[in-house]
């Protein structure tokens, strides 16, 4: 039976839970998302590093065969990507753990860790290339 209280709200007026529709897309979100991404990219760059170690453990041709698809544009262009993947969830989860601690939760640390995350995953991966192309 209905309350006759006509204060009570009407099941329709009740608020409905948040959607997408209500969200602003922020640089945090962002890197939320990306973490999650990164996460995922980072098992197909475990099957790259297995696809290296059997290709070593194998033989001469099989390495070959594994070192001239990761000297092509495509092979530099994956593990590029996968180092960025590497320091970006680095990076990304360092971020979650402070906020986990209850730090950088309020509006300017928060975006500024969204920043660091994002400057830091790029920077770090440019300094690994340039440093193993100084090298190599």
């Amino acid at each position: 039976m209905a309350s006759s209280d006509p204060t009570s709200p009407s099941p329709a007026a009740r608020p409905l839970s948040p959607h997408l529709g209500i969200y602003r897309f922020t640089l945090t979100m962002a890197m939320s998302i990306a973490h999650r991404i990164t996460g995922a990219g980072l098992y197909l760059g475990a099957l790259l590093l297995a696809w290296f170690l059997l290709a070593t453990s194998m033989d001469a041709a099989a390495f070959a065969y594994f070192s001239g698809f990761i000297q092509s544009i495509f092979g530099r262009l994956i593990l590029f990507g996968f180092t960025w993947a590497l320091f970006q969830h680095l990076l990304g989860g360092v971020r979650h753990l402070i906020m986990d601690a209850g730090y950088g939760m309020d509006d300017p640390e928060r975006e500024q860790l969204a920043q660091a995350t994002l400057i830091g995953g790029l920077v770090l991966t440019l300094v690994v290339w340039a440093l193993a192309f100084a090298v190599g």
